[in-house]
């Protein structure tokens, strides 16, 4: 047998070299759309001036652009508050030459899935679905996933405007207990779009909703709509991706995709700034709640000046005026409001004298037999610090006096003053008011995690930790400790066990977003009894920016208890609400953009 194979031998190789000259006359070829070796131009055989709207913006294949200034005078064309993208430029360096002022290279790499040898995934996504864009319900969802990826979202006439659907598919991932819109990819066929000769495709606006449970749901997305291209016949999936976003370019190196050197032209506006202007000084050391307000400042022609990035510092200046600022919280806010807001018992006397409701509270001092009788009538009590901020030392849901102790112990880790307050069963819902009025309300839920039956729920909670965090910019994440034992022995529960497969887990009762709790927006449907009287606290303790936090028994009804008022609430937790935008707005009413 091995004389019979090295007979075979010299006719394999000729065979595979050929098959390899092959395979790198067609990878040399598709650097370069549109022509193909051993063929004539392909260009007279291709749509002209190509330019897809897409809803956010359009997308202009720049090889059936017959020269630069005619790709140069559709860009120019680019509608307010989009994003169009020139794909395929083949030499940016010169068309970057001909408008300096009004275009500019995007830092993205260009990647390639070569269907011909893809395989697809025989792996299952487990409680999420990946279907077909349906209905408009789903084009709703995909807004909120770009919402909460910080994209430009599509447009609200577009999916029932008049228009070529046949080159582009969406794909959507819907969590199957929820009935939500998690996860989206969009896929243009350039064959169905230019008639494209080599028969390509390209992915776009891969987006997975950071709040999502269940992991792989961008990976089973991309292997998805390559499945779908390669049953259609079609070569290869280009992308464009971030230079600097290591875990997509992981996830795609992954899946076999490798770089090529194809190139993406913008023009110079507002939603593109952050990629051609130069940057703040220290701005990359801003949190996302502070960012989110200097980019707003910023497109505004509000003059910026970081004074202290780590702490989240900065000074705004318009038309003469200066305001120094600490996140969402400035000048404007009194040192009595902040005082009120810093300290909860106080808080609770202030908005109840306004006629707010407040849940019955008692101060930890000493009194043994207090304290067991304030349990004994509730059943059930919140323990938490007399002051602090996101979410330390809160203990919800505690039962018995052995926790009751714990609790205390823990809050005072905190603060020496301690409260215990009776528990309100319901969700926590956020309020933020600005300038008197309501400008966004979500709902906070706490961190929970999914079981995949192999898995210890420590190890599920640090993956949904690090999920958290990643899409936080590090703001977010689910502490391992004695409150996460306490809330899971009570569920029979420790972080050694293995869930079954689906089940979903609370690992924590408290719903603080700096906890690794969630955020869910219901500004469109929240009671007006609510916001009516989260105006009422604002105005009662007579501060312009603040998050108002009930407990409700459902957002769209009356029901309440006010638990407190934080001075500096995390705008970027409420996109897509303007919240950044009112911010400004109070700060500097002339910048503020007319009808």
């Amino acid at each position: 047998m091995k004389e019979a194979r090295g007979k075979t031998a010299p006719r394999h190789r000729s065979k595979g070299t050929r098959a390899v000259t092959h395979r790198l006359k067609q990878l040399s070829t598709r650097a370069y759309p549109g022509r193909q070796v051993g063929r004539p131009d392909a260009a007279d055989e291709q749509k002209k001036d190509v330019a897809l709207d897409c809803g956010w913006g359009r997308l202009l294949f720049a090889p059936t652009f017959a020269d630069d200034e005619t790709l140069l005078a559709k860009m120019r064309e680019e509608a307010p508050s989009s994003r169009d993208i020139a794909f395929y430029v083949r030499d940016p360096h010169v068309l970057l030459s001909r408008a300096p002022q009004e275009v500019f290279l995007d830092p993205s790499h260009t990647f390639r899935l070569n269907l011909s040898t893809y395989r697809a995934k025989a792996r299952r996504m487990r409680g999420v679905t990946i279907r077909r864009l349906a209905n408009e319900a789903d084009a709703e969802g995909i807004n909120r996933v770009y919402a909460a990826c910080g994209m430009v979202q599509i447009r609200s006439d577009f999916f029932s405007s008049d228009r070529d659907n046949r080159p582009v598919t969406y794909f959507v991932a819907q969590d199957d207990a929820t009935g939500e819109i998690v996860g989206t990819v969009t896929g243009i066929d350039h064959q169905r779009l230019f008639d494209d000769p080599e028969r390509g495709a390209s992915l776009w606006c891969l987006a997975v909703h950071p709040q999502a449970r269940q992991p792989g749901i961008g990976e089973r997305l991309v292997c998805k709509l390559a499945e779908h291209f390669q049953a259609r016949g079609l070569s290869f999936v280009d992308l464009s991706v971030m230079h600097d976003n290591a875990q997509a370019i992981k996830l795609y190196e992954k899946l076999n995709f490798h770089r090529v050197s194809l190139f993406t032209m913008k023009r110079k506006n507002a939603i593109n700034e952050k990629f051609f202007a130069t940057p703040h000084q220290s701005y990359d050391a801003l949190n996302s709640y502070a960012r989110l307000i200097v980019d707003e400042a910023t497109r505004r022609g509000v003059h910026v000046d970081i004074t202290d990035a780590e702490g989240g510092f900065f000074r705004l200046s318009h038309g003469g005026r200066t305001v120094h600022c600490r996140e969402s919280l400035s000048e404007l806010t009194s040192g009595v409001a902040m005082s009120i807001c810093d300290d909860k018992a106080i808080a609770r006397r202030v908005v109840a004298s306004a006629g707010i409701k407040v849940p019955e509270q008692i101060e930890v001092d000493g009194d043994r037999a207090l304290l067991e009788a304030f349990l004994a009538d509730h059943g059930k009590v919140v323990v938490k610090p007399a002051r602090g901020e996101q979410g330390q030392g809160i203990s919800v849901g505690v039962t018995t006096v052995e926790a009751l102790d714990a609790a205390i112990a823990v809050a005072r880790q905190v603060c020496d003053r301690v409260l215990v307050e009776a528990c309100f069963e319901g969700e926590d819902l956020r309020l933020v008011i600005i300038d008197f009025a309501l400008v966004a309300a979500a709902v906070r839920r706490p961190p929970r995690i999914v079981g995949d039956g192999r898995s210890r729920i420590s190890a599920l909670i640090e993956v949904q930790s690090r999920r958290r965090q990643a899409a936080t910019g590090g703001e977010s994440r689910i502490p391992i400790d004695a409150e996460t034992e306490r809330c899971l022995s009570e569920q029979g529960l420790d972080l050694n066990t293995v869930p079954e497969e689906g089940r979903e887990i609370t690992v924590r009762k408290a719903a603080n977003l700096h906890m690794g709790g969630s955020i869910h927006d219901v500004t469109d449907t929240v009671h007006p009894d609510l916001v009516a009287a989260a105006c009422r606290a604002a105005r009662a303790i007579d501060i312009p920016v603040v998050g108002i936090d009930f407990m409700v028994r459902d957002p769209s009804q009356p029901d309440y208890v006010f638990i407190e008022a934080n001075e500096r609430p995390g705008l970027a937790n409420h996109e897509p609400q303007p919240t950044a935008a009112r911010f400004i707005d109070l700060l500097f009413p002339g910048t503020r953009a007319t009808a």
